[in-house]
């Protein structure tokens, strides 16, 4: 696949994602093959309909849950797009910074989205009884 046709398919998928609503689920979710592979730190699953699932669960569990995509890479077989995302749960402001590899297959839509962020310093760090552990593992290993 040409990398063009790779940057206009993973622009086009920044900006589903970028608008993501619960009003607009079903459109991110058209540009996605029925079988598409969703992998990140929380979750390992295939399909369309568990992948919207997991959106409208997001809605419902987080307040203002928005992503900003900050840049695109092509490589060779997908893309990958950097992205914070940002919420608020329980009152309190969160921000994740993470990258999605994204591969296409030929009629354009994706067919796998792995997630790579760290969930140990930006989710787990913030949870009292979890975030003491690992800080004192972190600062045990540091020396």
């Amino acid at each position: 696949m040409h990398s063009d046709m790779i940057l206009i398919r993973a622009r086009r998928y920044a900006d589903a994602y970028e608008a993501l609503a619960p009003d607009t689920i079903e459109g991110l979710c058209a540009l996605v093959a029925p079988d598409v592979r969703f992998r990140d730190p929380f979750s390992d699953f295939t399909g369309r309909e568990r992948l919207a699932a997991v959106f409208r669960h997001m809605f419902e569990g987080l307040n203002e849950p928005a992503f900003a995509v900050s840049d695109i890479a092509v490589g060779e077989r997908g893309a990958y797009l950097r992205w914070d995302f940002r919420f608020a749960y329980r009152g309190r402001a969160y921000r994740i910074e993470g990258m999605s590899e994204v591969h296409f297959g030929e009629d354009g839509l994706v067919t796998t989205h792995l997630d790579h962020w760290d969930s140990g310093s930006q989710v787990y760090l913030h949870v009292p009884v979890l975030g003491r552990i690992i800080g004192a593992i972190r600062r045990r290993v540091a020396g």
